[in-house]
Parts: structure tokens; C-alpha cells; sequence
């Protein structure tokens, strides 16, 4: 980083000329936008700069309140408590967190930055020119939720591939690239392709979070605010600044535009009536397989029984999981698979989860492990969310091969 004589001969005008930037005034509020990257040395070194100027009086950063605690708190994933993660049905979305904190890690590592550099530059320089602080983004689980509730079919599953491939991937990325990513953010650069070809994606993972923070920031600005800021400096990646710019400017009733934003989205109706339908069809077809003769039915049974809880113990056992996990896979889903309420992967992750209890040091290596592919195999804290997710995977496919080899045997 540059030394403070460096960064005292720049001027705020000098520096914000060499990034992207953009400049709003509202009910006399001054707002500086700051395009950045997240892992990227010249980006942590602007907001080091402007800050240190002391050309504004408070800071606003592309976090949620949950980013900014774990950025003050790095060892809180060292207390997160892994059964009551599996029974409240959160382990998708904690291993959704752990491969995007991976992705970032691997790329900050290659270049010997701290990933989210520039949000820590920020929370460090407030903290010591005094400055207010604010926390404009919206929480990562609400927009992962929304971005699910808006894609079809095909569009979750590239978007899973995309997550999955990037942990795998081992090609680097030259410091040219890493400066190409001011054009989005963390979210955004994992999944930009999909972003760019998919409209209900960019729409939740860039356009809402753009209004939202617009919203956020016009509440700050005065409207409902006793001491405004006069000239806040607002950090966020680059790929929101033309959105935000142009929301901050001209949206009208904020607080509703960020209530509507923050609602959880409903759940597809299909999706809740399509499991009990399932169970009832394959239900039917046991009664009928029994009405046309005992020995029919018994093998429907079988063939339920035997390709169900062998693909989920083959997903059980693909995770690593203990013998006896991939045994629980196997008694399970043929059970699970008939109770939409329970999933086999709840059942094998906290069998794993107990047979395996993770340590102390699995808890401290959990986010160094996961920047590898072979460190989820590796440490029991994300082997556990592999045992679920795969053995959930093994169930499913189990379920429509099984459910079309009955129909098979009924016609």
C-alpha cells in the first residue's frame, strides 16, 4: 500500500479520477460512489486514501449486517453450531457461503490481499477518523432465496454447475482480470455469465440489491434521519454504480421500495404440492401392485426400497461419508422419499455429523479447507454438507428412476 506521504500528495479528485466512480447530490447529501473490486489491491488502497483525506464525514459500505459481524469477527464460523443448521434445513445455504467465501479466498490468495480488502479498509478508517459507519446491502441468505424463487429449472442447475466448477477450477487469473472484476462484485463475478444471459438473475442479484441500497441511502440521506451526513462515501462493486446512481437519484418512497425488497419470497406452488403428489402416486401403486396379486406388490416395494436408498447411499458414499452414514442413507431415503417433511440428506448429515463430530481444529481450518476441492473430503465440517447435499442428490434421482421402473411394472 502506499505510504501516507503518497497518499497525502493524491487529492480525493486525483484518485477518484483513476476508478470508477459517480457522484449524486440529494436533500443536500453529497454521495460519492466507489466502484470496486473485492479483491483487489488498487480498490483497498483508494478507499484507504479517500478516507484518510478527511473529505468525508461518514462511510457506507456493500455489506449486510451479517458480512460486516463476520468481518469483525472472523472466528464466528468456529462457534457455528452444525446440528442446528441440518434440523433448521440451513445447510444448502451455509455451503452456498462457504464455495462464493472460496472463490473469493482463492483469488485474494494468489495475490496476497485480503479478500474484501476494501470493505476492511473502510471499517478500519472509520474507526479511526471517527466517521459513521453504514451497512447498505441486503442479507447474501434473503438474496440467494430470492435469486432461487426467480430461476426455473435449468437455470438453478447451471447455476449450481457454475458454483461446483469453480471450486475445481484450477486456472489463475492475472492482476489485469482481477481489475476487469470493478465491473461486479462478489455474487456477480461468480455467476456473470449467467447473469448476462439470464434476466431473472440479473434482476435479483444486481437490479434489487441496486434499489435497495439506493433506498437505504436515501433513508440515511434525511428522510427519517435526525444528522445526515453531508458528504458520505458510499463503497460498492463497480457493477452497481450506474443502477445505483440512477435509483438514488430519482426513487420516490424508500422505505416501501426496501419493505418490499426485504419480504422472503413465497414458495412456488408446485413445489410445495409436487412431493405429497409423488407420495401419493407411488402409494397408489403399491395398493394397486397388491390388488392384482401380493407377489406384484411385494416387488414394487423392493424396487422402491432397493433403487431409492442405493442411489442416496452412493451419494452418501461419494461424500466420504462413515460406512455407517452410507448405511443410514440406504434405510433412510426409501422413508424420506415418502415424507416431503424429512429429506435423507437431514438424516445422513446429522448421522456424520455425530459419528464424526468435528473438532476444534476442523473448525479452524473449515475456510482454508474449502478454497480446494479435495479439502470438503477433507475437513468433517464441509464433509458433513457433502453428505447431505449428495445423499439428498442420490435420493431424488432415486426417486423418478424408482417411481418410473413401478409405472413400468404397472402397465
Amino acid at each position: 500500500m502506499n505510504s501516507p506521504s503518497e497518499a497525502d500528495s493524491e487529492s480525493p479528485q486525483d484518485i477518484l479520477r483513476n476508478n470508477p466512480h459517480e457522484i449524486v447530490e440529494r436533500n443536500g447529501v453529497r454521495f460519492t460512489l466507489l466502484g470496486t473490486a473485492h479483491v483487489s489491491r488498487a480498490s483497498a488502497e483508494a478507499v484507504d486514501q479517500l478516507l484518510a483525506s478527511g473529505h468525508y464525514d461518514a462511510v457506507a459500505l456493500e455489506l449486510c449486517q451479517g458480512r460486516y459481524e463476520a468481518m469483525l469477527k472472523p472466528e464466528a464460523w468456529k462457534q457455528m453450531d452444525l446440528f442446528e443448521i441440518i434440523r433448521n434445513g440451513k445447510a444448502g445455504l451455509v455451503a452456498a457461503n462457504l464455495a462464493l467465501s472460496a472463490y473469493q479466498r482463492r483469488i485474494a490468495e494468489q495475490f496476497g490481499i485480503e479478500p474484501g480488502a476494501e470493505m476492511k479498509a473502510g471499517i478500519r478508517q472509520a474507526e479511526k477518523q471517527q466517521l459513521n459507519l453504514y451497512c447498505i446491502d441486503r442479507d447474501v441468505g434473503l438474496t440467494l432465496r430470492r435469486v432461487r424463487h426467480k430461476l426455473g429449472f435449468f437455470d438453478k442447475l447451471n447455476l449450481i454447475t457454475g458454483l461446483v466448477a469453480s471450486l475445481f477450477s484450477r486456472e489463475e487469473i492475472d492482476e489485469a482480470e482481477i481489475e476487469q472484476l470493478k465491473e461486479g462484485d462478489l455474487l456477480e463475478s461468480t455467476f456473470a455469465e449467467f447473469a448476462e444471459r439470464s434476466e431473472h438473475l440479473y434482476e435479483a442479484l444486481i437490479d434489487e440489491r441496486d434499489r435497495y441500497m439506493a433506498a437505504k441511502l436515501i433513508e440515511i440521506a434525511g428522510e427519517g434521519s435526525i444528522q445526515p451526513p453531508k458528504n458520505l462515501l458510499v463503497v460498492v462493486g463497480a457493477g452497481h454504480l450506474r443502477g445505483l446512481a440512477r435509483y438514488l437519484a430519482s426513487m420516490d418512497n424508500p422505505v416501501a421500495q426496501r419493505l418490499r425488497l426485504e419480504e422472503n419470497p413465497p414458495p412456488a406452488r408446485w413445489t410445495r404440492w409436487l412431493p405429497w403428489i409423488i407420495t401419493a402416486v407411488v402409494l397408489t401403486g403399491f395398493v394397486i401392485g397388491f390388488q392384482r396379486s401380493p407377489e406384484l406388490g411385494w416387488n414394487l416395494i423392493k424396487t422402491w426400497v432397493l433403487v431409492n436408498g442405493s442411489l442416496s447411499a452412493v451419494g452418501a458414499a461419494l461424500a466420504g461419508g462413515h460406512p455407517l452414514t452410507v448405511l443410514s442413507a440406504f434405510v433412510a431415503a426409501p422413508l424420506t422419499s415418502l415424507n416431503p417433511a424429512v429429506g435423507a440428506g437431514m438424516v445422513t448429515a446429522l448421522v456424520e455429523a455425530t459419528l464424526r463430530k468435528p473438532t476444534v481444529a476442523d473448525f479452524d481450518q473449515l475456510r482454508e479447507d474449502v478454497m480446494h476441492w479435495k479439502g470438503w473430503w477433507k475437513n468433517r465440517v464441509s464433509r458433513v454438507f457433502l453428505v447431505f447435499f449428495l445423499s439428498n442428490l442420490g435420493s431424488a434421482i432415486g426417486t423418478w428412476v424408482a417411481g418410473f421402473s413401478i409405472a413400468h411394472q404397472l402397465s
